[in-house]
């Protein structure tokens, strides 16, 4: 290889390598601009003779097992643009003079153990895109001067041990809502604390919001209609993930995201990819009404938290939902019906809330697990053992587990037998103590009875008399 004296662009990806030393001969490629040996076996430190390749724009390492700290040659490559040495053994802090690659685009530590707090001379890097520090033991607070980097379109510093600026409860620093280039916000199992910061609403471009696992409380932002991103689909993010094909004019990166609690890999365009994870938190109130606004979100995940409510009467309105995760909260009421209209939805887990009533039938919300929706003993139906059907019995009988209710028909009969009682002693008693009523009373009633007397002898007498006219005028005839 040493003979390929003008050799600029050297692809090494998969070929068990496990030495770097100068034999090889790649310490000749002075003139080489692109050099990526990702996906090896090398288990040593990076060697210093990398510092004599003058011409490097791109560096490429991740996937292998390198050892040790950052040799101080790296960041003499005044034209680096790409510097990649992600899913390492790499140790010690990250140099403040990383500052120096003024130049560096993207820059990839991630998966490797490396400590202290984040340079803040990472302000210098005016031109870089894509930054993933997460998965080490980067502790302290995020430096101020993050916030200056204003063509930033990707911020991974999750998994690490990362706390905030402590100013009114919001450890999430407020200057975040600057970056309005960013389109993937990271900042998953830190130590972040306090309510998340209005600010966040500002980054329209945002297509990933992941903050999940850290201790934060209050009420999730209303404001997050305004991301436009999550709203609006925009047919020029052509944004890809391969990291082994860079081209400068789209975002380019390998993310791995946690939609289902399961680390999944996208490796195809960003722009179909719209995220949500806000899981494992303690956050409070109930899912911002203005959440069903998000039309373009895939993945929404609000699990482990302490919310309360119900689910969004018009979430049937997101259409694109592929992945949604309310469980472990307080969350009550039924199912709404819209839900049923969730087409592309293939996780869904509602469990360990206060849900009631019936699941509402579709071809989509049947087919998944009873586990999706266990914890919720008041939920019936498909595909939960529970049945939501009751057999109707006949009208004259009472139905099962049900009693009469006789609370009207005694009232009646009580208040008729005090009625009684009340009217027998209100006129016999009068007319027991009273002599004059008693006798009064008595010849009132011989005098009806002689009325009634007379008048019926007298109608019978008259009737009588008119059927013998009848007998004798027909005798005649």
């Amino acid at each position: 290889m040493s003979k390929f004296s003008s050799l600029s662009e050297l692809f090494l990806y998969y070929c068990q390598l496990d030495s770097l030393n100068p034999s090889l001969g790649f310490v000749n490629f002075t003139s080489i601009r692109i050099h990526h040996l990702s996906y090896n076996l090398f288990d040593h430190e990076i060697p210093n003779w990398l510092s004599n390749l003058t011409s490097l724009i791109q560096l490429g390492l991740t996937y292998n097992s390198l050892k040790g700290e950052i040799p101080p040659s790296i960041f003499n490559f005044q034209n680096l643009e790409y510097l990649t040495l992600g899913f390492n053994k790499l140790t010690g802090k990250i140099p403040e003079s990383l500052g120096k690659l003024k130049r560096l685009m993207h820059l990839d530590l991630q998966g490797n153990s490396f400590s202290g707090p984040i340079p803040s001379s990472i302000g210098n890097l005016s031109y870089i895109e894509q930054l993933s520090l997460h998965k080490n033991h980067i502790n302290g607070i995020v430096p101020k001067s993050l916030g200056l980097l204003s063509n930033l379109k990707k911020l991974s510093i999750g998994n690490n041990l990362l706390t905030g600026e402590n100013h009114f409860q919001v450890t999430i620093p407020l200057w975040i809502g600057q970056m309005t280039s960013l389109r993937v916000l990271h900042l998953r199992s830190n130590g972040f604390k306090g309510h998340i910061p209005l600010q966040i609403c500002q980054l329209s471009s945002l297509m990933v919001l992941d903050l999940a696992n850290n201790s934060l409380l209050g009420p999730i932002p209303k404001c997050l209609n305004n991301i436009s991103a999550l709203k609006i689909p925009n047919t020029r993010d052509f944004v890809y993930f391969d990291n082994e094909t860079l081209r400068y004019d789209w975002y380019v990166e390998n993310l791995v995201l946690v939609p289902k609690g399961n680390e999944l890999k996208y490796e195809e365009t960003l722009r179909y990819v719209r995220i949500i994870d806000l899981s494992s938190n303690n956050l409070s109130g109930s899912i911002p009404i203005e959440i069903s606004l998000l039309l373009e979100l895939r993945f929404l995940n609000l699990s482990r938290n302490q919310l309360v409510g119900k689910i969004l009467e018009k979430i049937g309105s997101m259409i694109g939902l592929e992945s949604i995760d309310f469980s472990r909260n307080h969350l009550s009421g039924k199912i709404p019906p819209s839900m049923s209209k969730l087409t592309f939805l293939c996780h869904l887990d509602l469990s360990y809330n206060n849900f009631l009533g019936r699941i509402p039938s579709s071809t989509q919300l049947q087919t998944f697990d009873a586990l999706s929706y266990t914890g919720n003993p008041q939920l019936c139906g498909v595909p939960l053992a529970k049945n939501c059907t009751v057999d109707k019995e006949p009208s004259n009988r009472t139905p099962i587990g049900k009693t009469e209710d006789h609370s009207e028909n005694y009232s009646f009969y009580m208040g008729s037998e005090v009625g009684f009682i009340v009217g027998f002693w209100a006129v016999c008693g009068v007319l027991f103590f009273k002599r004059n009523w008693r006798h009064a009373y008595l010849v009132f009633l011989d005098v009806i009875k002689d009325w009634v007397y007379v008048t019926i002898v007298v109608n019978v007498n008259c009737f009588l008399e008119k059927l013998r006219s009848c007998r004798r005028h027909h005798y005649l005839l």
